[in-house]
């Protein structure tokens, strides 16, 4: 094989021996820096995330820590993946949407001791920092990366803009810091490394992400394959040679996840609730080609401006790189061409980022008419299910790979004149520094739900009617059933399933929503009341909560008329149905 191989030699320059392992204590100080930087991206969130909250994205951080307290309950047994505590009686398909059940059980204490807010804060502020420090543990460990040049793999891989982004209340999409760990275990197998016992930890570590973020699994898969097949074209003999303890490992690992595994997958492909595969056509969320080498407005080089504009959602920048780290990158890729790794993840990379333009090519907002690579996987299985866009997300380990490389072999050639490669390197670098995100005023939950007053109207599993109805477009009551730990149903709610986002309403719910946003109360007469009771059986519901809502007066109004007068308990306005049935 021509030049050296990155992945299976380690990452040494031609006839000189590996850098040496770095010391525990050595590696803290970069790990340190990374959380320095989270804290500082979150620090807005951090003043208060009981009355603070993501102001691009309120509604999904409702459902996120709604799905937060739901994960803490595995302590008490509750380990139903068809869950009644929302779309009550229905229930929701947990495995059909971002649960976040992993890190959710493990920081269950957190949550326990001072509230889902809190836990939700610090679960984005560990997201970017341990995954940043794992990446940088990989690049300073296993690949013997220099410490400098692991320090910005990690930071790169850690901060990048579609990291800064997904932020925003996509707390599963940051959740990249397991993916090291695969592969490292990749790297163990294809260097013929105990297959037996690798395999089984590549299998634990699978499992792990399915229940902390599959899409982020989904995309490692598919950039491991891809580099596989480069591999595959540029080395042949080379995976020849690592075929049979690569295989034998592959093997292991399915075996040992199988058993984890098999019931929930079968529960998100064929199970009861299950998401709608076509939720959103891939013509919804394209990468526009300019977006690439724009600066996002959540940095340093874009605070402030309109480029968000070519994104579909505050949420959604998955490409803004900006200039100069593409330009950094294609001289980086010429200075390692020499290596078969670079010279493998530039065609991966290259297919990643044709695929995230879409079914059709877009430049800076205009649609061209040009049928985009996309169109060759569209009725793929699970392939075509992704946001187009998304697939960026899978660049982000692959430029930093080569950026950190990069700095590693210069500082190592000891050449001056080959040091202004790695400082124009941190230069590109600096334009993407995340600036604090923006948060906004959100109400306070109210302290019948904080207090555990509910457990006077509702026992624990029963289903309690919150007024507003959680739904798609307001979530926000869902935050109520989050504080109480969600001890309770609620009906409908704001999740992925049968009929997309969320359930059609029934009569009652759509008249309350009517008169939320309208503010009119309507002629309440004796049909209207018996489909209220109706539909309170239907969801077996035991009491009615009327909280915070625009238009109050009102749905008080029309709630007395529909069930009898109700009782002011703390802060809130209760309607006891009895047994719900």
């Amino acid at each position: 094989m021509a030049g050296t191989d990155v992945l299976v030699d380690g990452p040494v320059v031609e006839g000189e021996a590996p850098a040496r392992r770095v010391r525990l204590p050595a590696d803290l100080g970069p790990c340190l820096v990374f959380l320095a930087v989270a804290a500082f991206f979150t620090i807005e969130l951090w003043r208060d995330p009981h009355l603070r909250g993501v102001a691009a994205n309120l509604n999904d951080q409702s459902l996120a820590e709604w799905f937060l307290a739901w994960s803490a309950r595995v302590w008490s047994g509750d380990l139903a993946l068809l869950t009644d505590r929302m779309n009550s009686p229905d229930g929701v398909n947990m495995m059909a949407n971002t649960n976040n059940l992993f890190p959710g059980a493990l920081l269950a204490p957190l949550t326990w001791a001072f509230g889902v807010p809190v836990t939700y804060v610090t679960l984005i502020t560990l997201n970017l920092a341990g995954t940043a420090s794992a990446w940088y543990l990989l690049f300073a460990r296993p690949l013997g990366l220099d410490r400098l040049a692991a320090t910005v793999g990690g930071l790169f891989c850690g901060f990048a803009p579609p990291m800064v982004s997904h932020s925003q209340a996509h707390i599963n999409l940051t959740a990249w810091w397991l993916v090291p760990v695969i592969v490292y275990c990749v790297l163990r197998l294809v260097r013929g490394q105990t297959p037996v016992r690798t395999g089984v930890g590549l299998g634990l570590a699978v499992t792990a992400q399915v229940f902390t973020g599959e899409e982020v699994l989904f995309l490692t898969a598919v950039t491991l394959a891809l580099l596989l097949v480069a591999y595959a074209a540029l080395a042949p003999r080379a995976v020849l040679a690592v075929a049979r303890p690569l295989a034998v490992g592959l093997g292991v690992a399915v075996a040992s996840a199988a058993p984890f595994l098999a019931r929930p997958l079968w529960t998100q492909f064929a199970g009861p609730q299950r998401g709608w595969e076509g939720l959103l056509p891939p013509e919804y969320f394209p990468a526009d080609v300019a977006s690439y080498w724009n600066f996002s407005p959540l940095t340093v080089g874009g605070w402030g401006g309109a480029a968000g504009r070519l994104a579909g959602h505050p949420a959604e920048m998955n490409t803004f790189f900006g200039w100069p780290v593409l330009l950094v990158l294609v001289l980086c890729a010429v200075r390692l061409w020499h290596h078969t790794f670079v010279r493998a993840a530039a065609v991966a990379g290259g297919i990643l980022f044709a695929v995230s333009l879409g079914p059709e090519i877009v430049v800076n907002g205009v649609r061209t008419g040009l049928t985009g690579p996309y169109e060759l996987i569209r009725g793929a299985p699970v392939l075509e299910w992704a946001l187009p866009s998304r697939f960026a997300l899978a660049l982000v380990p692959l430029m930093a790979a080569v950026l950190a490389l990069t700095v590693h072999e210069v500082l190592l050639s000891g050449r001056r004149r080959a040091v202004l490669l790695p400082v124009a390197v941190f230069a590109a670098l600096v334009p993407l520094y995340p600036m604090p995100m923006r948060t906004a005023a959100r109400p306070a939950v109210p302290a019948f739900f904080a207090d555990g007053r509910w457990a006077d109207c509702v026992r624990p599993g029963g289903v309690l009617v919150p007024v507003p109805l959680p739904n798609p477009a307001n979530a926000d009551s869902l935050r109520w059933a989050a504080a109480a730990g969600a001890a309770f149903g609620v009906p409908e709610g704001h999740y992925i399933g049968p009929w997309g986002y969320g359930t059609p309403r029934r009569p009652t719910s759509g008249l309350l929503a009517e008169v939320q946003s309208t503010g009119v109360a309507p002629g309440i007469g004796e049909a209207h009341r018996n489909q209220a009771r109706e539909d309170a059986r239907y969801w077996r519901a035991s009491c009615v909560v009327l909280g915070p809502a625009p238009h109050r007066a009102e749905l008080r109004l029309v709630l007395d008329q529909l069930y009898g007068p109700g009782a002011d308990v703390a802060d809130v306005r209760v309607w006891r149905l009895g047994s719900g049935t």
